[in-house]
Formats: structure tokens, C-alpha cells, sequence
């Protein structure tokens, strides 16, 4: 049975670069094979990963929608689509990558949304760890596209702003009643030391963080130059930071 992670937080808070360290410790401590989910819209999980990606589940559907009175005889509808699906699927040395992108349409975006759910549970009993980038905000966990997960990320930046998104984040996951093993709390960028007035709005909230990641002129460098954050050197600091929660987290 797979090891789930899902990544959640505000929009801008480095999500998708910290579900690409996540994805980089795994690789390089031999817990393979992965399969990352890039579940936000805005995606771009591949460009961090050096994966390119040709393909999503929202246009596939797009596309399967209008090719789908042409279905080859012999084949049914619901094979014909989990074969497109496959397709979608990109493979890396480890690696594999799925992209939700966007349905088309202002009401389609359910549709891409169910298929990626129904298609990453079938998947995930081939990997050993399934790492999913959520969209930013509540969304996912509103449609409860991520449930039934071994650990829960929630990822603010260093900012009053972004602790209160993770405080209600945790409630939705409450309210909701999603099947969550458990929850940490990354602040992510964090200068020399975390600022007293979040320390403060931290204890108010009732958080205790997992990891502080500071912030690290490496990751900003490849980001801007579009470099893979998995070729990150060793030594950068938030390579390290990540390790040690992980090796924490991830012992057995």
C-alpha cells in the first residue's frame, strides 16, 4: 500500500517548491517509485520536477469529449478513457508525473476534478509514495479530492496572513471529516528567526509548526532560471530543513 502526502496552503506560499523537496528526499533516500500529482490548475509541478508535460487531465477530457462518438469497435468507453488517461501520465527516472490543468468550460472543472481522483486511487497501488501539489486555497478539501491521507502538509509562508489560512485549513479538515492520519504545519521562508508577532499569532491559533524552512537564495535561483529544485545541491538550507522533518517524520 502507497505512503500518501498532500500539500496544502495559501496561494504564494512555495507549495509547489516544497512538494518538490519532498518529492527530492524520497527519490534520494531510495523510497521509489513516486507518483506526484500536480492537482492545482495553475500547474506548473512539472517545470519544478524537470518533467515536461504535454498533456493534462482536463484537456484529455476536453479532448475524449469530442472524439468520443469515434471510440474504436470492440472497446467501451470507460476502457477507451482510462487508455487516454494512461496517456497523460508522464514518466521520469522514479518519477512519475499526472497533471489535473483545467477543465474548459465554466462548469467542467468537476469532471477533470472526479476523473483525477478516480484515476490517482487506481494509480497509487503501483508506487510506493503518492505526493500531491494541491490548489491553493480550500478547494481540494472541499471537494475532497484529498482524503485518506498518511500526512498532511500545510505550508504558510512567513506572514500573519498565511497562519490564519493553515488555522482555517485544519477546521475544514475537521469539519469535513476527511481521513487524514496526520497534520504538520510548514512555515516556509522564514529570515534569520520567525518574527515575534507570528510566534504570537502562532500560540494564539493553538499551531505548534513542524519545520521552520528558511529562506534559501538557491531555490529562489532555480525557480527564476527554471531549473529542476530536485538537482538542488545538499547543501542548500532548505534541502536540509526539509531532510530533517522528513527523517523525523518518516523514520520507520
Amino acid at each position: 500500500m502507497s505512503f500518501s502526502i498532500a500539500v496544502a496552503g495559501k496561494g504564494g506560499t512555495g507549495k509547489t517548491s516544497m512538494t518538490s523537496l519532498i518529492i527530492r528526499y524520497l527519490r534520494n533516500n531510495k523510497r521509489q517509485p513516486i507518483l506526484a500529482i500536480d492537482a492545482d490548475p495553475n500547474a506548473n509541478l512539472g517545470e519544478s520536477l524537470g518533467l515536461e508535460v504535454k498533456q493534462t487531465v482536463g484537456s484529455m477530457v476536453a479532448s475524449f469529449q469530442g472524439e468520443k462518438m469515434n471510440i474504436p469497435p470492440g472497446i467501451t468507453k470507460d476502457v477507451y478513457l482510462e487508455y487516454k488517461l494512461n496517456s497523460v501520465l508522464v514518466e521520469g527516472r522514479g518519477i512519475d508525473l499526472l497533471t489535473m490543468g483545467r477543465g474548459e468550460g465554466p462548469e467542467c472543472y468537476c469532471v477533470p476534478n472526479h476523473l483525477l481522483k478516480k484515476f490517482a486511487d487506481s494509480l497509487a497501488q503501483n508506487y510506493a509514495y503518492v505526493v500531491m501539489d494541491n490548489e491553493a486555497g480550500m478547494e481540494h478539501l472541499s471537494r475532497k479530492t484529498t482524503e485518506n491521507i498518511d500526512e498532511l502538509f500545510f505550508v504558510s509562508d512567513h506572514s500573519i496572513k498565511g497562519v490564519r489560512t493553515i488555522a482555517r485549513l485544519k477546521e475544514l479538515v475537521s469539519e469535513l471529516k476527511l481521513r487524514v492520519k496526520s497534520q504538520s504545519v510548514i512555515i516556509n521562508r522564514v529570515p534569520d528567526g520567525i518574527d515575534p508577532h507570528i510566534s504570537e499569532e502562532l500560540a494564539r491559533l493553538g499551531i505548534e509548526p513542524a519545520a521552520l524552512i528558511p529562506e534559501d537564495e538557491l531555490v529562489a535561483k532555480y525557480d527564476l532560471e527554471v531549473k529542476p529544485l530536485l538537482d538542488l545541491p545538499d547543501t542548500s538550507k532548505a534541502v536540509q530543513a526539509v531532510g530533517k522533518l522528513l527523517d523525523r517524520l518518516l523514520k520507520t
